[in-house]
């Protein structure tokens, strides 16, 4: 307790050093104002430099808050995004002990050379390069690096998040845009994040999970995780070489064409959102290396998994709806978009919040499609909607952050990047791939045996609110049964021209095998059974 009382004398000293009391208006107390009037720098640089002189937990947290754009004055998120997780490394020494504490053993059972020297730091957990003793029939061991957690870092971590939630407590009592702001949600949203990055064999499943999504392509390649020496505090994995992404003049010389690099990220990332449902959410330049051994198809490397997301199946289809939507101009449609996902008030006026919605984006849609921007878009749709109560999900929150730092790296790369020419077709294929019959026969299929334990309580219930005259018909309801109903007929139709098409094939087969039918009548009946799979299968 004693600890947490001083860190928030620290943090008020800091507050007041940096005069951030003028971030509460006319509402803080003059002590809090303090020597904002020293400063020639804007509010929102002094956020920044406050947080930096507070260490890497609020650091991370200041990152963190730059995501939230549609809860943020402007300039706040893109100075804060500015923020760096640069600290200095602690003794190579030390993190030997914490390894070998982890193990249980000394260092050298496991690796047949481990250097002292830190390869990189940062507010969580530091990098050494080591080698694996070898395997039978191998001349040396694999290169790895070891990634340790830093010395106390729960602890640290613990007592700055319990002043954090004590700070947002009162933010949120006296604060005159606290309901606005949620400010004990923001600290909450942080506290999961940064204890799901300590968690290091978490982030070892992440790297696994990417590295399968994304096995035998030339896009990126992930790490192997070496899960047998790896721990909660301590995760080994495959040393991965390229060129940092931001070092332009070394891909330079290396030929790398700009255009396909940046057009190969946009496309990641939407596979990564649509296809797989699994994204690494913390593309920033320090995460991400590039291979140009074939400098015409250049190659990226993840890096560091701490931070992935997923969505739901309606999250997603509202995203590639919404963005197809965007580009089409169909304002209306989006404004049904988010009342029908629910995440709109039922009485919303449909009529009202197309046109906030279309105010926000005629703006952006007057510029040449190059200069686009989706995480623009999606900052501004998130902000008209707050406006009618919308509750923005963590996860969008995440995407949005996501889409904001492939679209900024892209557009550095090569600015004349067509991010809509890029997704586009992976937002159309998904959109495909899900309305396809099959598809939707094998979600129906996973979705029969709960559907049949569901309907007899749901049908007790539908007669119970009959007979007491309330009114069953709610929106879920109505979706749900609706989607049944359309499975159902999907199936049996797909079913329907599978007997047939089959029925015709063997008929087919057997007039030619059997004359004196003429042998035309057998290719045109085999020909019309084929017909009748292809219908099937395309429902």
């Amino acid at each position: 307790m004693f600890s947490r009382s001083r860190r928030l004398l620290e943090i008020l000293r800091a507050v007041r050093h940096y005069g951030l009391g003028e971030l509460m208006g006319s509402s803080a107390p003059s002590w809090l104002v303090g020597r904002a009037r020293e400063f020639d720098q804007d509010v929102n640089v002094r956020l920044r430099l406050a947080l930096e002189s507070l260490g890497p937990v609020f650091i991370k947290f200041g990152q963190t808050l730059s995501t939230r754009r549609d809860l943020l004055p402007p300039g706040m998120a893109e100075e804060l995004s500015k923020l760096q997780d640069d600290v200095p490394p602690f003794e190579g020494a030390e993190a030997r002990r914490l390894i070998e504490a982890a193990y249980g053993h000394p260092l050298d059972r496991f690796f047949a050379e481990f250097d002292e020297q830190p390869l990189a730091a940062a507010s969580i957990a530091q990098v050494h390069v080591a080698r694996l003793h070898p395997k039978p029939g191998e001349s040396e061991g694999r290169e790895v690096v070891v990634k340790v957690l830093r010395p106390d870092v729960h602890a640290r971590i613990e007592r700055d998040i319990a002043v954090l939630y004590r700070l947002a407590g009162l933010a949120a009592r006296f604060h005159p845009e606290a309901s606005r702001l949620r400010p004990v949600e923001i600290v909450a949203e942080y506290d999961r994040i940064i204890n799901d990055e300590l968690d290091l064999m978490r982030e070892g499943a992440n790297a696994s999970q990417l590295g399968r999504n994304w096995a035998g392509s030339d896009l990126i390649i992930h790490p192997e995780i070496h899960f047998d020496y790896s721990t909660e505090t301590v995760l080994v994995m495959e040393r991965m070489y390229g060129t940092p992404i931001d070092d332009v003049e070394a891909l330079t010389a290396a030929g790398a064409d700009f255009k396909v690099l940046a057009e190969r990220g946009v496309e990641i990332f939407f596979k990564q959102v649509f296809r797989d449902n699994f994204f690494h959410a913390d593309m920033h330049p320090g995460n991400i290396f590039v291979q140009t051994d074939h400098p015409s198809r250049p190659r990226y490397v993840g890096l560091d998994f701490g931070i992935v997301g997923s969505l739901t199946v309606d999250d997603q289809r509202y995203l590639a709806e919404n963005f197809l939507a965007f580009f089409n101009q169909d304002y209306r449609k989006i404004a049904e978009l988010h009342i029908e996902s629910g995440w709109m008030p039922a009485d919303t006026s449909i009529e009202e919040f197309e046109g906030a919605i279309r105010t926000v984006s005629e703006p952006i849609m007057n510029k040449p499609l190059a200069e686009i921007s989706f995480g623009l878009f999606l900052v501004r749709l998130f902000k008209i909607a707050r406006r009618y109560r919308y509750q923005v999900q963590p996860q969008l929150v995440l995407l949005q952050k996501t889409v904001l730092n492939v679209e900024g790296l892209g557009r550095d790369l090569y600015p004349q990047l067509d991010l809509w020419a890029t997704a586009k077709p992976v937002l159309e294929d998904w959109m495909r791939h899900r309305a396809s019959p099959k598809v939707a026969a094998e979600r129906f299929k996973h979705q029969l045996p709960q559907l049949m334990d569901s309907l007899p309580g749901l049908a007790t219930k539908l007669m119970k609110r009959l007979d007491e005259g309330t009114n069953p018909g709610t929106r879920e309801l109505e979706r749900a049964l609706t989607e049944i109903s359309s499975e159902l007929r999907i199936a049996r139709r797909a079913m329907r021209w599978t007997v047939v098409g089959t029925g015709l094939v063997v008929s087919g087969v057997m007039l030619a095998l059997y004359p004196p039918a003429p042998e035309w009548l057998a290719w045109v009946v085999g020909v019309a059974g084929v017909a009748g799979w292809v219908r099937a299968w395309r429902g």
